[in-house]
């Protein structure tokens, strides 16, 4: 591991997997791959909330990381893997709220059909359960959450979640091991700590809200279908009416 990713997720962490697997810091460990393969991933994020973590196991053959679930534990992966630099990623607390408010808090929080689609996968679908229980655990646990206070956080407060998480970063990492970047600031300050050349072109814009929705809504849906293909079909139907 020679990167470790300590931004909140929603700070542009798609962009920062492609930027470090671009730099030649790849492959990089991100929510993607927990959510690529549930039944491979859960287990040793599981064990971590258990208190019982094997990095080595998780961060086999990746070089960095970044977004959760990785960068809840930066703290822990700084001490595991003393040699690695720590990049926070950061945008405007305006930013990083609305694109928030658009994606991960309607997923736990409130009375959005995206709330509600993604509780009802969480019982009909085992691995999503467990991974909804994973983030929770992670994120809004009053004992071991990140973004402890959010549920009924008006836009400041939730902002101010944020700046508390980044002010820990910087508090706890070493100045010389640490970067505080945004993408908006280009290539230069992340080569010049990272030791490596400024490419060509601009830095790698992705916004992925749409496709988190699409993602969300269509993996929900998909669950839901499949569980009620597998009912037990009844031969009459409602009040006792004969099926066509």
């Amino acid at each position: 591991m020679k990167v470790i990713g300590a931004g909140l997720p929603r700070t542009a962490t798609t962009t920062q997997l492609a930027v470090l697997e671009q730099l030649g810091f790849g492959p990089c460990y991100h929510m993607r791959n927990l959510m690529g393969d549930f039944a491979a991933g859960l287990p040793p994020w599981e064990r971590v909330a258990a208190g019982d973590p094997d990095w080595d196991q998780i961060f086999d053959g990746f070089e960095s990381s970044c977004d959760f679930p990785a960068s809840r534990y930066y703290r822990e992966m700084a001490e595991h893997y003393p040699d690695a630099k720590v990049l926070l990623s950061v945008r405007s607390g305006e930013g990083w709220v609305r694109s928030m408010r658009e994606t991960i808090w309607p997923m736990y929080f409130g009375d959005s059909l995206l709330h509600h689609v993604n509780q009802a996968r969480g019982q009909v679908d085992e691995h999503w359960g467990r991974f909804l229980a994973l983030m929770t655990h992670q994120c809004w646990d009053p004992q071991t959450g990140a973004l402890v206070g959010a549920q009924d956080a008006d836009d400041a407060e939730l902002a101010a979640i944020m700046d508390r998480w980044n002010q820990g970063v910087i508090d706890s990492i070493a100045p010389e091991r640490l970067l505080v970047w945004n993408p908006g600031e280009g290539w230069e300050p992340l080569c010049e700590f990272l030791e490596v050349p400024v490419p060509e072109g601009p830095v790698p814009q992705i916004n992925d809200t749409a496709a988190f929705k699409e993602g969300m809504f269509g993996g929900a849906l998909a669950a839901l279908n499949a569980w009620w293909d597998r009912r037990e079909r009844p031969k009459e139907s409602l009040h006792g009416a004969a099926i066509e």
